[in-house]
């Protein structure tokens, strides 16, 4: 599959690897939160385009590093996740903040201090693994011979998730990115 990356796509692949490499990742998996975040990091591309056309520009930008940031700092749970426990009583801010207190700021994101450094091999989570599958089938069912980087994007859209949340937040969704891309003709449009 990876030999019908385009240069984009695979740059968001190696992006998304120094995310989990670096200190701005942690953990031992590039996750779809790595995808999105190498995605942002994109300029000049038909992904970036798409977003910068519908309005995730370098104002809104910090406002979607943040809400990944807090959905990572509660263990990975949406806002719809969080907003559903509320309705059972259960305040996931109060849990994460008696976490935090306990075991230090992070703990819930992997991201406690004095921690080993893990040396094994980076690799796929389950979730990006499903956005790189389904970016494949985005790409087949535009007709698309290649896979970019807004294949990639429009795939985090379709998982259910943090990336999706977030994205959908502001105004990023699979059909608002599908009519800026390939328009109502079905063919290839943007970049």
């Amino acid at each position: 599959m990876f030999e019908r990356f385009t240069k984009d796509a695979r740059d968001v692949v190696k992006g998304a690897y120094a995310y989990v490499e670096g200190s701005g990742g942690g953990g031992r998996c590039v996750e779809p939160e790595h995808l999105l975040l190498a995605l942002l990091d994109r300029e000049g591309s038909r992904g970036s385009f798409a977003l910068v056309a519908l309005g995730l520009d370098e104002r809104r930008e910090p406002s979607v590093r943040e809400a990944l940031r807090e959905a990572r700092r509660r263990a990975g749970l949406t806002q719809a996740e969080t907003d559903a426990l509320a309705g059972l009583g259960i305040d996931v801010e109060e849990i994460v903040a008696r976490v935090e207190e306990a075991h230090g700021v992070g703990a819930l994101a992997g991201e406690r201090k004095g921690k080993g450094r893990w040396s094994g091999r980076v690799s796929f989570g389950r979730g990006a693994k499903e956005v790189l599958e389904r970016s494949l089938r985005v790409a087949l069912a535009q007709r698309d011979r290649h896979i970019g980087d807004e294949h990639l994007l429009l795939a985090l859209t379709l998982r259910p998730g943090v990336p999706a949340e977030v994205l959908a937040d502001h105004g990023v969704t699979y059909e608002s990115l599908v009519r800026v891309l390939y328009g109502s003709g079905g063919e290839a449009k943007a970049g």
